[in-house]
């Protein structure tokens, strides 16, 4: 375990509080990004052992109770005795934003450094990180009435709301994938209640989280060698029964619209159940599209500012140790008393 100077952990919550803008005072708080099937996970568990910690997981599906084989949750018993936060804390039917994680995450690190603990975030969801580290702007609340008519003309005719975000706001609509209806359907609300694009509204208002500084931890392993794990772990999540899982969650109440459901592997065993897919065709579909995700998470994460990167897969020990050395460095230099 790494050793820290002594009489520093009793000031973590002083540190929280602390108005000072001396760097060196702030919670070193690591946090582990990169594409699915880098290994993020078990590098994270490697960080919190080392230095005393606590995960806060970054991860929008993760955070539903029940769905568990496609979300690659990690086992409770696999977790090397290390407490893990924001999972398992959602039923499949609630809704939840980005807003909402950042405001939970928020409480959850303080509630950490309370303890005396390192807090160190993992996971892929680039927006719900920067909406934690970076603030998001203070939007208009849902229009359950705009929403309905958005959602009708989409079902009406497929792809013609984010054409319509990319006259709009052009550059909303390059950051939202064309299939990512929920956030095509946000961005457009938004710019229907406020009269200005969603894009120069996130521009205002917006405040980075306070009392921490971020150590990014950037995964990137070689690519082939990723799509070949993402291949491989898709097939497991298959054999281990996904489609079953699923079929558990609906006989439990949960509708087949619910939006986890919309997710890369719960999607495809959906459509099997629907005598959509065949099983064979439901493990290839989301293998490719697992992958095209990966891409498009490395190009988001590749906009992060001071990002370590590491150009390997989180369960190397050579990794690890480069990553950890990274974070001891940090540590070292953290003085709340406001020296070094």
């Amino acid at each position: 375990m790494i050793t820290r100077k002594r009489g520093r952990p009793a000031l973590l919550s002083v540190a929280v509080r602390s108005a000072r803008v001396d760097e060196n005072s702030l919670i070193p708080l690591p946090v582990v990004l990169g594409p699915s099937g880098a290994g993020k996970s078990e590098l994270a568990i490697h960080i919190a052992q080392a230095c005393g910690g606590e995960i806060v997981s970054c991860d929008s599906l993760q955070l539903y109770r029940g769905l568990d084989i496609g979300t690659a949750k990690v086992p409770a018993d696999q977790r090397g005795g290390v407490a893990h936060h924001l999972i398992d804390v959602l039923e499949p039917t609630e809704l939840y934003t980005a807003g909402d994680y950042a405001r939970a995450a928020q409480q959850v690190l303080m509630e950490i450094a309370g303890r005396r603990r390192i807090p160190v975030i993992v996971g892929g969801t680039g927006f719900y990180l920067r909406a934690l580290l970076e603030g998001l702007f203070p939007g208009p609340q849902r229009d359950e009435v705009i929403r309905a008519r958005l959602q009708l003309r989409e079902g009406k005719r497929p792809g013609s709301l984010h054409r319509v975000l990319s006259r709009l706001d052009p550059a909303a609509a390059a950051r939202i994938h064309p299939n990512d209806k929920n956030k095509t359907i946000r961005a457009l609300e938004v710019r229907l209640l406020e009269k200005q694009s969603i894009s120069d509204l996130f521009q205002r208002g917006r405040s980075s989280l306070g009392g921490f500084r971020p150590i990014k931890l950037g995964l990137d392993p070689p690519r082939e060698l990723l799509y070949r794990r993402l291949d491989a772990r898709a097939a497991a999540m298959f054999e281990r029964g996904l489609v079953d899982e699923v079929r558990k969650l609906l006989a439990a109440g949960v509708p087949g619209s619910a939006k986890p459901f919309e997710s890369l592997g719960y999607k495809q065993a959906l459509q099997v159940l629907e005598g959509r897919l065949t099983p064979e065709q439901a493990l290839e579909c989301t293998q490719v599209e697992t992958r095209r995700y990966a891409k498009r998470q490395l190009t988001w994460f590749r906009k992060e500012q001071n990002v370590h990167w590491h150009r390997g897969f989180g369960d190397d020990a050579r990794i690890r140790e480069e990553a950890l050395a990274v974070v001891t460095r940090e540590l070292d230099r953290w003085s709340p008393e406001g020296g070094i």
